[in-house]
């Protein structure tokens, strides 16, 4: 996605949050968009790095309208993706509209956990799973518990369903204090 699709996008998301209404951190996001020219691959779709991108957006937008988004700032906490599944369906095409749901599953010790969804005319059309952590601008981890005292969230109210534990041990890489060789 060119910069200036990027950018424009994130600037319609912030300034239409307030006019789309607030939402509780557990509430479903939705946020309608279109295909650009600048979203297709040279197979005439939309590029699958794109879909990323409008997740990012789609969690931009339910942060931004639920308030966690200024809270944590005011903490100096910022969230990151630390693993993600996205499976595709059905291919988007230029001028589509479609739009991108997004909602916060629950919480383990340490991440929040979302299943997003690109839809259009109420079809899904791709699906994805996020796992996110949270750092401190001044560095390091912010524990779940934190994060959920600063969004005023009980974290521990919303366990994640063990299918999804088992996802995150299987995709969980070694920590940035460990070594973790390439070896084929």
């Amino acid at each position: 996605m060119d910069w200036f699709r990027r950018f424009s996008r994130l600037l319609r998301i912030r300034l239409m949050a307030k006019r789309r209404g607030t939402l509780h951190l557990h509430d479903v996001s939705v946020v309608p968009d279109r295909v650009w020219l600048s979203d297709i691959d040279e197979l005439r779709h939309m590029n699958n790095g794109v879909y990323l991108s409008l997740l990012d957006h789609g969690r931009t937008d339910l942060m931004l309208r639920s308030g966690g988004w200024q809270k944590m700032m005011a903490a100096k906490v910022y969230p990151v993706v630390s693993a993600q599944t996205i499976a595709y369906r059905k291919s988007l095409e230029v001028g589509q509209r479609f739009q991108t749901e997004s909602r916060i599953i629950g919480y383990d010790d340490v991440a929040v956990y979302l299943e997003q969804r690109i839809v259009r005319h109420g079809e899904i059309y791709a699906r994805a799973y996020v796992q996110g952590r949270f750092l401190r601008m001044t560095g390091g981890v912010a524990p779940i518990r934190e994060v959920g005292e600063i969004v005023g969230v009980d974290t521990s109210a919303h366990p994640i369903p063990d299918w999804m534990r088992a996802w995150a041990d299987q995709v969980r890489l070694p920590s940035t204090k460990q070594d973790a060789p390439s070896d084929w």
